[in-house]
């Protein structure tokens, strides 16, 4: 992947509270909120709490804005709390739980490979490129290797889709499950070398009733994918999903082995204070996206936001995201806490796939900052 990608998504969309209108390659990835402190809106403000990263729920708050009760023993973690919700369903029959933990079991191994990187020599690039005609690094290919295998080993899945392999993987007979994943292994493998935050990201179908699984299992709208979620590492491993049921953050305790819940119902405001685009193309952007970004720089309020993304613009008329794996599983998420995306001209995750590795323009954040920009739209239709 490109470095313009993997930055600020723990952050800005859709797991802090104050996330805003980005246009992104999908993935931004950032460091966590404090530990002690929840931020709270001031009145009339539209931003919501930034939710405390603790192993245990928040417990009651003074006016200091500092837990002072006493420490609360419970711990949540993405095992139990996804047993806990499958509960709920007297039908479910506990396997997309099982490939949800080969899923977790994924992302510890490239969590640990990637803080031992340089120690392992993981760095540097492996001399393949991959179907998008990228530089792979070795970090890329191992990432790779470790997901499909856990995947197949699961037996859940039918169909893989990876960033890294042109053809879509079909798992034999034996090994074969109801569950198809796509998934970009690495995303902003590029800023491996620099150490800064990189990240996985994933969507979960299932399979046609009258399916063995096959290609059209995950050419389908993402407005079907059963799970979308991502997990950044960085100075923590932090391990972003949804269900269709809210998003949910949780955190690797690198003690117990464990990803634990620390940011439960995740909310993106109705509007933000940050946008987000790679101006450095705007030579190429389209009239609609130059005209926004004035809108928003140089605003009547005299309130500018402050800046990074990508929309399709003159150069890349399709946009840079992979919908399958970039755009459809960030758009669920953003959806899922509150906030909107679109192409621009349609709902992203009512786009239907031709092709695994398609892209798309994506627009995604604060669901009135989104409003606000296709209304620059409307007169291009």
């Amino acid at each position: 992947m490109t470095s313009a990608t993997a930055r600020e998504a723990w952050r800005s969309a859709p797991t802090r509270a104050g996330s805003d209108v980005a246009t992104t390659n999908a993935s931004h990835f950032a460091a966590q909120p404090p530990t002690k402190k929840l931020r709270t809106a001031s009145p009339g403000s539209s931003s919501a709490p930034t939710p405390a990263p603790s192993h245990a729920a928040p417990s009651a708050m003074s006016n200091t804005g500092f837990d002072e009760g006493p420490p609360k023993a419970e711990i949540i973690t993405l095992t139990s709390h996804v047993l806990s919700q499958q509960q709920r369903h007297p039908i479910a029959t506990g396997d997309l739980t099982l490939l949800l933990t080969a899923i977790q079991t994924t992302c510890k191994f490239i969590a640990t490979n990637v803080r031992r990187a340089s120690l392992l020599n993981l760095i540097g690039v492996a001399g393949t490129a991959n179907v998008q005609g990228e530089d792979q690094k070795k970090l890329d290919i191992l990432s790779n290797d470790i997901m499909i295998n856990s995947l197949r080993a699961s037996g859940k899945c039918a169909v893989l889709v990876s960033e890294e392999n042109e053809d879509p993987i079909i798992i034999d007979a034996g090994h074969r499950g109801r569950y198809c994943v796509v998934f970009d292994p690495l995303d902003g493998s590029s800023n491996i070398d620099a150490g800064v935050n990189i990240g996985t990201i994933f969507g979960v179908y299932k399979c046609a009733d009258d399916s063995e699984g096959s290609v059209k299992d995950v050419l389908r709208p993402g407005s079907e994918l059963q799970v979308a979620g991502y997990c950044m590492y960085g100075s923590s491993a932090n391990l972003v999903i949804s269900t269709g049921q809210g998003v949910n953050g949780y955190t690797l305790d690198n003690g117990i082995g464990e990803f634990i819940l620390t940011h439960p119902n995740i909310k993106i405001p109705s509007r933000g204070k940050i946008y987000s685009f790679n101006e450095g193309n705007s030579l190429f952007f389209h009239e609609p996206v130059v005209k926004y970004l004035e809108s928003i720089k140089y605003p009547s309020n005299g309130k500018p936001y402050s800046a990074r993304g990508y929309p399709s613009d003159k150069k890349s008329k399709n946009g840079k995201l992979r919908l399958l794996y970039e755009g459809f599983p960030m758009a669920f998420l953003t959806e899922q806490a509150g906030g909107m995306a679109t192409t621009g001209t349609e709902r992203l995750l009512d786009v239907q796939p031709t092709d695994i590795h398609q892209r798309v323009p994506c627009f995604l954040g604060s669901k009135e900052d989104v409003q606000d920009l296709l209304t620059f739209f409307e007169p291009s239709k």
